[in-house]
């Protein structure tokens, strides 16, 4: 490859890294208003000051809804996925591999009582990503309520439609995903110096499950 077709191959590349940025962060900011939307709402519907929603900066906002809060995190590298991911084998993408690079959007279910006391240590859940690809198609990896399946890629299109679909199905499904009581074993054993240096409330790590690992359901 000469210093032509090399600076060619890195102009191409670019432009596609570009073009599949700007599609996510333009999903995100329908993600931010459509989310903002959604619980003012719900607050007015409710009466209730535990529906919330706060922006953190142009990469991430949170939701709160109940005892639980969402955050949505826009990821601002753009990814493609291994050889060995399904959606590598779609015809969708066999035929233009520049669709497999993706933007990434996250969203992670956190317990509310975890910010209102400060408990760093509790742990957060992944329950779902968007990804988005040059052609402002989208496909969703995450539980049940919210995933779908990945031969939707070739022909779903981001829009405010199913962004507020994807917020609401989340919801639903941190609404309906239980707090568990913590293994008894896992518990039993405190030592006096623990006691002491802090309020019992903030020393046992708390989560709906343990682990901030993205798992799919068996069910």
């Amino acid at each position: 490859m000469n210093n032509a077709e090399l600076g060619l191959a890195i102009v191409k590349k670019n432009k596609l890294l570009k073009d599949v940025y700007e599609n996510t962060l333009a999903a995100f900011n329908i993600f931010k208003l459509s989310a903002e939307q959604i619980i003012s709402e719900l607050a007015q519907i409710h009466s209730d000051k535990d529906f919330l929603f706060n922006e953190k900066g142009e990469f991430e906002f949170n939701i709160r809804f109940g005892a639980d809060i969402l955050i949505f995190s826009m990821h601002t590298n753009v990814f493609e996925f291994s050889r060995m991911h399904e959606v590598m084998k779609l015809p969708y993408i066999k035929e233009d591999i520049e669709r497999s690079f993706c933007g990434m959007i996250n969203i992670y279910n956190f317990l509310a009582d975890s910010f209102d006391y400060n408990r760093t240590s509790d742990l957060g859940y992944l329950i779902g990503r968007m990804f988005i690809n040059k052609d402002n198609h989208y496909f969703i990896e995450g539980k049940r309520e919210i995933g779908l399946l990945f031969n939707n890629f070739n022909t779903s299109l981001v829009n405010k439609e199913s962004i507020e679909d994807i917020i609401r199905s989340a919801m639903e499904y941190a609404n309906n995903f239980d707090l568990l009581t913590p293994p008894f074993e896992e518990i039993k054993v405190i030592t006096l110096g623990e006691i002491l240096a802090l309020p019992m409330y903030k020393k046992q790590v708390t989560a709906k499950r343990l682990g901030f690992e993205f798992r799919k359901d068996e069910n």
